[in-house]
């Protein structure tokens, strides 16, 4: 998986999380298949299309916190992850 700090396309664009659907139990070959972008501000009430529960890995960049919720909408306790 890349760092937190690695979270940075080579545009130079920053990016606060990347959440991957691919998972293994060997650590090097967890964040695999296809990647989610989240952008710094984004507000997603709702997973986009096809990616509802199949999030597997996730990584969350530097000054950045990701929160999530089990259900649509922002429905449920939500969890929040950092760096």
């Amino acid at each position: 998986c890349p760092t937190p700090a690695d979270l940075r396309p080579a545009n130079g664009t920053r990016v606060c999380a990347q959440l991957y659907a691919d998972n293994s139990p060997y650590y090097d070959q967890c964040c695999a298949g296809d990647v989610l972008v989240v952008p710094p501000g984004t507000d997603a009430p709702y997973m986009p299309r096809g990616w509802s529960a199949r999030v597997s890995s996730l990584v969350v960049g530097t000054r950045c916190e990701l929160t999530v919720w089990p259900r649509k909408a922002k429905k449920g306790k939500s969890r929040r992850f950092s760096a």
